[in-house]
């Protein structure tokens, strides 16, 4: 063989040899990593959607459920369109603020349609009626109650239960008695300040078979006074009247819808 031709064959064998050994590292298993290397390697992080299993409600005696009507809607005697309509319900009170009602409990009739049983703002007092569930707001749960005796002339908010305020009261003359019930609270006004009705006033859906002195007529308000020396007594057209220092401090502690119960 010719120089030339040895040196060619020389280097093609190299080159071949070095193509041959890249390949087989490239292709080499790696080594694995030492058990005490993967034991301190950090744990992988916890899952961001984690589904866990579903929770009971829990109750209480204390708690009571109220909404507000959302568009105008029949009251039934029943949860049934067949039903005698006993009330029609407004979305608005007659102080112009969203008209809220006490929830009872709900039921389905034979179609599916989901029926709702509410507290009524109607004469007598203690009215219900059953109204369609698209026609009412989201449900809102309070654990407090106000709690009016006419008796002791006193009144008393609860708190799941615990006595946080109390104060004493004017009522209703024999004349203009204010009625016993369950109600709610049912709106928060502040534009009806005056000397007459004090700093602050709640309505409510408490109804008197008399006149009273509440925009509309007929319906129970707790407000101020500016006569606190004739509290506690028996001195309105049916209202609760409490000193304007003691309504302040109530409008601090008492949410909209809470229970009222007249005694």
């Amino acid at each position: 063989m010719s120089p030339v031709r040895l040196t060619v064959a020389l280097a093609v064998a190299i080159a071949t040899g070095l193509l041959w050994a890249g390949l087989g590292e490239s292709h080499r298993p790696r080594a694995e990593f030492p058990a005490s290397a993967l034991r301190s390697l950090p744990a992988p992080p916890a899952s961001a959607l984690e589904i866990g299993p579903p929770a009971r409600l829990t109750s209480s005696r204390f708690l009571s459920r109220w909404t507000i009507v959302r568009r105008p809607a029949l009251a039934r005697s029943a949860p049934s369109a067949s039903a005698p309509v006993v009330a029609e319900l407004q979305t608005r009170a007659p102080e112009t603020t969203p008209n809220a009602v006490g929830v009872l409990r709900s039921e389905a009739d034979r179609g599916g349609k989901v029926w709702v049983k509410v507290q009524l703002p109607i004469l007598p007092n203690g009215s219900v009626g059953w109204v369609r569930r698209r026609a009412l707001g989201a449900y809102q749960t309070v654990d407090t109650q106000l709690l009016v005796d006419r008796r002791t002339l006193r009144a008393t908010l609860y708190r799941a239960g615990k006595r946080i305020f109390s104060a004493p009261v004017g009522v209703g003359t024999p004349a203009w008695p204010t009625p016993a019930g369950r109600f709610i609270v049912r709106s928060q006004l502040t534009r009806y300040a005056s000397a007459f009705y004090g700093p602050i006033a709640f309505g409510t859906n408490a109804r008197s078979a008399v006149l009273t002195d509440w925009p509309a007529g007929g319906f129970v308000g707790i407000h101020g006074t500016d006569a606190p020396q004739l509290l506690p007594g028996r001195v309105s057209h049916g209202c609760i009247r409490m000193r304007n220092a003691d309504i302040r401090r109530l409008a601090k502690l008492m949410p909209i819808g809470t229970a009222l119960t007249i005694r």
